[in-house]
């Protein structure tokens, strides 16, 4: 269902049973992980004109992997991380645990 890099990947799908008989799948809920007990690749401090996908690329290697600096750092709204200049983002490693 999803790409092997999604956040969703690692999440299990599930299914629902309509009286009519029609079959709704779906993933169960993500739960964000606890950012401070993740272990630690290193540190990027945001510089004017950052974007996530952008950082991410630079440390990680993959721009769709922005959503492990959000883990890593327990925001869910990837813009946050970027709005303010010199702001120390944790970085993760990428493998799953």
């Amino acid at each position: 269902m999803f790409d092997s890099n999604s956040r969703y990947d690692q999440v299990e799908d599930v299914a629902l049973t309509m009286d009519n008989g029609q079959v709704i799948k779906y993933k169960k809920r993500r739960f964000l992980p606890d950012g401070e007990a993740m272990s630690l690749l290193h540190e990027v401090t945001v510089t004017a004109g950052d974007r996530l996908d952008h950082v991410a690329n630079r440390v990680l290697g993959e721009p769709e992997q922005f959503w492990r600096i959000c883990d890593a750092n327990n925001v869910m709204y990837p813009f946050d991380l970027v709005s303010k200049i010199n702001t120390v983002l944790r970085i993760a490693p990428t493998g799953r645990k």
